[in-house]
């Protein structure tokens, strides 16, 4: 698949996003490190609201024709793009009651409530982010339940690390928030590395074999129907040597997990650290961004079997 800038931009910064505002609220909540106050609990969700916005905006660039992105609320019952902008949409208001109930101090019921709905709503949405990809079965390696697992995991793993910054800034108790984060961050490595050993195995791959339903025999394509690139074929044609993919894994576990991890350990140790903090969040969202970009880029599509390919 063609992996367009606009769509990686999109699942990280939303992810990110959700992940730190539902990370938030459990810190609030349990008063973890001794709790944020009123104006850092606003700032931090203010940040985590801005990247949900501008990331949803970001998608809308990959439309053919932008304006018409309010129909993809209208397939609620069977599509999952819908309902992750349904979703989207509904946790707005609820995140915003939330942090107007911390800045004017409103009852605790209220801010308890809002704030807890919002949290869920906000896993909800990328776990159906993640769903929009597993469910497509013309995608051997999207149509797998790992998909969603991996989409939250990485995008709770990029909020906690921007949650241990704001600790770290706000000079609170980092213990809960390391730990909080290690936890994540390794969950979701383990998570991407199940994914990456299962994607490799060859036998479940369909063919153009398997495709025709000719089995007793090699089938070879020999005319494609055209001479020149198509829509088909640069979208769903997109093609990456397995070098440069090996490399990019690397990179993704050395700057998205270890890099991060490392950081985590120097901040208990050093008991603080803005510029280790900071690190260790840049880190994880390029690692993201990284781990996206070749999660579009592996897919391969089975319309490709038309195009000249013996496997997908």
């Amino acid at each position: 698949m063609h992996p367009a800038f606009s769509v990686i931009f999109f699942t990280v910064a939303s992810g990110a996003g959700f992940g730190l505002f539902s990370l938030l609220f459990i810190a609030d909540t349990f008063k973890l490190g001794g709790g944020f106050s009123a104006d850092q609990l606003v700032a931090g969700g203010l940040m985590s609201v801005a990247l949900i916005i501008f990331g949803l905006l970001s998608s809308t660039f990959h439309l053919a024709n932008p304006k018409n992105a309010w129909r993809a609320f209208s397939r609620f019952r069977t599509s999952w793009l819908s309902r992750e902008g349904v979703f989207a949409v509904a946790f707005m208001p609820l995140a915003l009651i939330y942090l107007a109930s911390i800045m004017f101090d409103a009852p605790l019921w209220l801010r308890e409530s809002t704030g807890l709905l919002a949290a869920v709503l906000a896993w909800i949405t990328v776990f159906s982010t993640g769903m929009i990809y597993a469910c497509l079965k013309t995608i051997r390696q999207w149509n797998t339940p790992l998909v969603p697992a991996n989409y939250l995991a990485l995008g709770y793993s990029s909020g906690s690390l921007l949650l241990l910054l704001g600790a770290v800034i706000a000079g609170l108790d980092t213990t809960p928030y390391i730990a909080m984060s290690a936890l994540i961050v390794s969950i979701a490595a383990v998570l991407k590395a199940i994914y990456y050993f299962w994607i490799r195995d060859p036998g479940l791959s369909p063919t153009i074999n398997t495709a025709t339903g000719l089995t007793r025999a090699k089938v070879k394509l020999l005319d494609t129907g055209h001479t020149h690139g198509t829509f088909l074929t640069q979208e769903f044609g997109y093609q990456l040597a397995r070098s440069q993919a090996s490399l990019l894994k690397i990179l993704v576990f050395v700057i998205g997990f270890g890099l991060p991890g490392l950081m985590l350990v120097w901040v208990f140790t050093a008991q603080g650290g803005q510029a280790l903090a900071l690190v260790a969040a840049v880190a994880g969202l390029l690692g993201a961004a990284m781990e996206r970009w070749l999660f579009f880029a592996e897919a391969r599509h089975v319309v490709n079997l038309y195009h000249g390919a013996q496997r997908c």
